[in-house]
């Protein structure tokens, strides 16, 4: 089993909808863990919008990066720059990834604009994780 790491500032979105997807396109083949350099709560807004797409992340929690230190990890995903920059030294073979999401937790606007940014992030979001699991033969369950 491989184990993959999804990081973000504080585990509310962002990193809460990889490690959704994630967990859902690899069953029985990863374990999945995401987190913060800080924690703010899970957003409501991210549990809904990954409802819409059949995936609960409703039993979710925001946990801190500093929870996962004796953990083994193959893969750190940063889904921020500011992750990026805070994440500290773990001591593993981890591959690192980056990519640096809109947070759809500071959009503006409406009600329905503020889910329109929420659908968008969690789209490219999609798309990223499905290439990362592509490009490391993670993908079985994808075929």
């Amino acid at each position: 089993m491989k184990n993959i790491l999804v990081l973000c500032t504080g585990n509310s979105c962002r990193s809460q909808i990889a490690h959704g997807y994630l967990a859902a396109m690899t069953k029985g083949i990863a374990n999945v863990y995401s987190a913060g350099v800080e924690t703010h709560g899970v957003n409501p807004r991210a549990i809904h919008i990954m409802k819409e797409d059949g995936i609960d992340i409703s039993n979710h929690t925001s946990n801190n990066i500093s929870e996962y230190f004796a953990i083994d990890f193959d893969y750190v995903i940063t889904v921020c720059d500011n992750a990026k920059e805070r994440c500290p030294y773990f001591p593993t073979k981890a591959v690192k990834y980056h990519y640096n999401f809109p947070d759809p937790a500071k959009a503006t606007g409406s009600e329905a604009e503020i889910m329109e940014s929420f659908k968008q992030v969690r789209e490219m979001i999609k798309g990223y994780c499905i290439t990362f699991l592509k490009e490391n033969d993670l993908n079985q369950v994808l075929q």
